[in-house]
């Protein structure tokens, strides 16, 4: 009997098949394959699974630790695999736990270090987007705003080159939030709006609640 798995889109089925080659058919590299196919498939669910959560902390502000472990489980798992562009994208959301729920800009620095790196030589172009936007929030929190304003700023091309819109419209409305904390507020009333037509066009509803948060405290 003849098994073949390359017709199979379900990796759950392709390990069910890979099992019967070992088993059956005596194939002594369809148990590698099955790892493969399993540990991609894990890391996968697993970072998956943490950006889940962390939408759900953004909701609630309330911490649940299996986020971080997820995070890291997906990048281990990339790593092994030699997935860079998973592994950085992961990391990514390594860094931001310590930045956004644990409030911990030196604990986030490494992983995000390490994402930005991981993603250009992906190509990641969006990964590179949300690193560099919060290492600028790193650099905005410690005062450094020429430097936050650089990163922002290239978030947002990024953004646009990839034509990501809603991701465009929360970068001008982190642009804006620097130009008001310089006391330019001509020019963050600018930003806001722009970032508040983008994201009326885009159909972004959540963006436009942050911005006219932000607008009622400008």
């Amino acid at each position: 009997m003849c098994i073949t798995v390359a017709d199979q889109t379900d990796p759950l089925e392709q390990a069910r098949l890979l099992y019967e080659r070992a088993v059956f058919n005596g194939d002594d590299g369809a148990l590698p394959a099955a790892d493969l196919i399993l540990d991609a498939t894990e890391a996968g669910l697993a970072l998956a699974r943490g950006r889940i959560l962390h939408a759900r902390f953004l909701a609630r502000q309330h911490e649940d630790p299996r986020e971080l472990a997820l995070f890291e489980r997906a990048a281990a798992l990339y790593h092994q695999l030699g997935d860079i562009r998973g592994e950085g994208e992961s990391l990514f959301w390594v860094g931001t736990f310590h930045q956004v729920v644990r409030g911990d800009d030196d604990a986030a620095g490494p992983p995000l270090e390490r994402a930005w790196s991981l993603a250009q030589a992906a190509g990641d172009k969006l990964s590179v987007s949300y690193v560099v936007r919060h290492l600028g929030f790193a650099q905005m929190a410690a005062g450094r705003l020429d430097s936050a304003r650089e990163l922002l700023e290239e978030s947002v091309r990024l953004r646009r080159e990839i034509g990501f819109a809603p991701g465009v419209a929360a970068g001008l409305l982190a642009l804006a939030e620097l130009a008001a904390r310089a006391g330019d507020r001509d020019r963050a009333q600018a930003l806001l709006d722009e970032a508040t037509a983008t994201a009326a066009d885009a159909g972004a509803q959540g963006i436009l609640r942050w911005a006219d948060q932000a607008r009622q405290e400008l």
